[in-house]
């Protein structure tokens, strides 16, 4: 049996040829610290380089006369990094040199993906930096989209997944338009007024707009009717967001009126709308009865009472000569015509004439007045009533017409004599010099607004 001592050496020996067995089998175990002068006392001055360790990589060693130790002068060995991490600097592969150092730096370093760029109106966030496998998500700021990739991953070729992602502005923004209620137009206008403050557009990104920009008609007076307006707004990424709205102006009108037969009406504004004004005005031999103007009031009733034009009453059966051209006053325009006798050449002539010209008569309001023989057998006549022999003298004295001859006298309606003749004269040269006479052109005004003609 082997005693005690010799077990012991035997032990040892046995440790240390395993010890050193592991130490350069590639598995990270080294026998001897990183002292190269240690190395060197310790084996005789053989010129060995410090074991090489790296921390996160693998070193794979051989030497050249395939010594027992991997790191005898020549010595070459191979230098691995792990997943995930390179080279930092030098060559993969080193020599042990006669110097006691290896030909090169060693180092492993995690692999690192260019920092990415801060999106604006965003950013994001990361699992490790910019380090291989990290994963990054972006996010933007309310109101921004994210255009690209949600997430990337930083790869081992030192890239990401994708391409950088940028937020943009891609919501338009919010306009809110004004409520209307219907207005109604202003006493004796078709308009109203119509006032309303221009809305703010409300942008959910960066909350600058642009633009604000109406289409329609702006505030201030509107006609009757409905108004269709809207308003647009535009950011500063070109969005835009529009809104409508409308306006109504209603007028309230009275029921609608007419002129009276053988009158006329003139209405002001539109003629039946709220605040108007109709007057009214009788043809010539007629007279006025009921309101002379009538308003469209508030409640859509017309002020007044129904205007009606009735035919002149004359009443030959007046004392005096003036007496009976009073009622022709500012109403009617005469024409008087005088002749000793019904048999006179020029009274024969001109009374066939006229026959023929009522019409226009009428429609300048004329009305003829006959005086015919000598007193006492002189008679007179307007139309179909007889003037009494002494009233018709009167109006020969009064307006010194003779008896002897034929005459014709021509009197406006302020009682004005206008024009004399001692021979006939035609419709057409009557008419003529009535057209040419003051408030005559009004009439004709009048007449063609309402239609009134001899053709």
């Amino acid at each position: 049996m082997l005693n005690m001592d010799t077990w012991l050496v035997v032990s040892l020996f046995v440790f240390v040829q395993l010890f050193f067995s592991l130490a350069y089998e590639g598995s990270g175990y080294y026998g001897y610290g990183d002292d190269e002068d240690a190395y060197a006392r310790r084996n005789g001055g053989t010129p060995w380089c410090a074991p090489i360790k790296v921390k996160h990589g693998d070193v794979s060693c051989r030497s050249p006369g395939g010594q027992y130790y991997k790191n005898v002068m020549g010595s070459r060995c191979k230098i691995r990094c792990k997943r995930g991490y390179e080279m930092q600097q030098g060559h993969p592969e080193v020599v042990c040199m006669a110097s006691k150092h290896w030909s090169g730096n060693y180092a492993c370093r995690e692999i690192r993906c260019p920092k990415l760029q801060m999106p604006a109106n965003g950013g994001y966030k990361c699992s490790d930096g910019s380090y291989f496998n990290s994963r990054c998500e972006f996010f933007c700021s309310l109101g921004y989209t994210l255009k690209g990739s949600k997430t990337v991953t930083c790869q081992y070729h030192k890239t990401w997944t994708s391409g950088e992602s940028a937020c943009i502005d891609v919501d338009a923004p919010v306009i809110k338009c004004p409520n209307l209620k219907d207005k109604m137009a202003e006493p004796g206008k078709l308009t109203a007024r119509v006032t309303w403050d221009t809305p703010e557009g409300k942008d959910t990104a960066d909350g600058i707009l642009t633009d604000v920009i109406l289409k329609g008609k702006p505030p201030g007076h509107f006609p009757e009717g409905l108004h269709k307006m809207s308003y647009t707004v535009y950011d500063r990424a070109g969005n835009k967001g529009s809104c409508r709205f409308s306006v109504r102006v209603r007028v309230r009108r009275c029921s609608p009126i007419t002129p009276p037969e053988n009158g006329y009406m003139k209405c002001d504004s539109d003629g039946d709308n709220y605040g108007a004004t109709c007057d009214f005005k009788c043809t010539g031999g007629y007279e006025l009865q009921g309101s002379a103007a009538r308003v469209c009031q508030y409640g859509l009733t017309w002020s007044g009472t129904e205007t009606n034009c009735a035919a002149m009453n004359i009443n030959v059966g007046v004392r005096t000569a003036s007496g009976l051209l009073d009622q022709f006053y500012e109403k009617r325009r005469l024409l008087i015509i005088s002749a000793p006798t019904a048999a006179n050449h020029y009274y024969r002539f001109q009374m066939t004439n006229l026959q023929h010209a009522q019409c226009g008569l009428d429609l300048r309001h004329v009305t003829v007045i006959e005086l015919v023989g000598i007193y006492p057998a002189q008679i007179g006549r307007i139309s179909h009533r007889l003037i009494p022999p002494g009233l018709a003298l009167q109006l020969r004295l009064l307006l010194q017409i003779s008896h002897n001859n034929f005459n014709m006298v021509m009197i406006d309606k302020q009682g004005m004599d206008k024009e004399r003749y001692t021979y006939p004269i035609t419709s057409a040269q009557i008419f003529t010099t009535i057209d040419t006479w003051q408030g005559r052109m009004d009439e004709m005004v009048l007449q063609q607004e309402a239609g009134h003609t001899c053709q």
